[in-house]
């Protein structure tokens, strides 16, 4: 069950050799398995901790490979239909790709090494390199998809809130954006190589993350670095260029409600829009789903990483830490269903390309938005 040598005697050759009917003997703590290699890089905190039972190793496989193959199918099928269908190509569209091919890298870098080390028994399979390389990818990866979030939420912002005034987004300004989320998730995550903070296993040691329980500031430096400029500020861009996008929408509703008002109708939207959410409202919609699943993936971790390293740590058990890293992860999965999927315009592509997912979507009228984004002028444009 387990890849590493055991001693002839101890705990370690207990937990191996007692007839167990699932689980450990009492006494036995997760440095009783850490192999000889990778003990200099786990972080005494996780020393101090029992192994959990190794269902729960085999659950969370279980679970990743469902997260696997959700990314990987949902993001592929938005890479897909954006390859074949040409219409599809707009600027505003190759953040949607970015975001996606980030999120599919991301789990094609993750879960296959997770998954391994969850099936076969638990605690870092590989060495301390393959150690550092995983966390550093999925690093990489993950604050890429952040920081297309923030570029997506902008773009909204400027179609919907600035409108007419706004930056047109042109294909090299939407290659300049990409290019500054690749490069700028890339030079925050190789600093542990060059002596700023590290990455070691984490939580139950299935997987590998950067440090924020050491202490030194040469370490808490670096996960402050991080918590600032990779969640905050993500966080405070999202929430105020959607808070934005609302406000103009209420602001637009407002205004038909009393022009409709002035010229006694009950309202001035054609009798199709009338039957259902204005567009207006089902972009607010959106906007406050996508605020709301960013909160829920990331919040958990973030707290995980201040309370690691500024508050008690006792309370940071293996499975405090390991959920909400499972959780940020799993925004892979949801991102390509938000930001791509449920798009008209996709949802027509996938129709076509796809007709076995039984996507039916009704085609645009003239008056209809381009790509979920409307200016809320008299001359409403996607």
């Amino acid at each position: 069950m387990f890849p590493q040598t055991f001693n002839g005697t101890g705990p370690r050759a207990l937990a191996r050799t007692v007839d167990l009917s699932f689980g450990y003997p009492d006494g036995v703590v997760i440095s009783d398995l850490v192999p000889d290699h990778m003990r200099d890089l786990v972080h005494p905190h996780w020393m101090q901790f029992p192994p959990v039972n190794p269902m729960v190793h085999y659950i969370l496989g279980v679970v990743y490979l469902f997260l696997g193959t959700a990314a990987i199918v949902g993001n592929g099928v938005v890479l897909y239909v954006f390859l074949k269908t040409k219409s599809l190509r707009t600027p505003n569209n190759m953040l949607v790709v970015n975001l996606s091919f980030s999120d599919l890298c991301m789990l094609l870098s993750q879960f296959p090494w997770f998954t391994w080390n969850c099936f076969m028994g638990g605690v870092w399979y590989f060495s301390p390199l393959m150690c550092e390389i995983y966390a550093c990818t999925g690093a990489i990866t993950g604050l890429c998809s952040l920081w297309s979030l923030v570029f997506i939420s902008y773009d909204r912002y400027n179609v919907i809130v600035r409108g007419m005034t706004g930056t047109k987004l042109t294909s090299g300004l939407a290659f300049a954006m990409i290019l500054f989320c690749w490069t700028y998730a890339t030079i925050m995550s190789i600093f542990p190589f060059i002596g700023w903070g590290r990455y070691i296993p984490e939580g139950i040691l299935d997987s590998c993350s950067f440090d924020y329980l050491t202490r030194d500031w040469q370490i808490r430096s670096h996960g402050l670095c991080l918590f600032i400029f990779c969640y905050c500020i993500p966080l405070l861009s999202i929430a105020f260029f959607y808070v934005s996008i609302i406000k103009a929408i209420c602001a637009h509703e407002a205004a038909m409600r009393a022009q409709a008002k002035k010229m006694n109708v009950s309202n001035l939207r054609s009798s199709g829009e009338s039957e259902g959410d204005s567009a207006e409202v089902r972009i607010a919609k959106v906007a406050v789903t996508n605020v709301s699943l960013w909160l829920i993936c990331w919040t958990p971790y973030a707290a995980i990483v201040v309370q690691g390293m500024f508050f008690n740590q006792a309370g940071i058990t293996p499975l405090v830490s390991m959920l909400p890293a499972l959780l940020a992860k799993s925004a892979s999965c949801y991102n390509p269903m938000i930001y791509a999927i449920s798009h008209p315009k996709y949802r027509l592509a996938l129709q076509k390309e796809l007709p076995w997912l039984c996507i039916h979507e009704a085609a645009p009228s003239s008056k209809a938005s381009n790509d979920s984004q409307s200016t809320v002028t008299k001359d409403e444009k996607e």
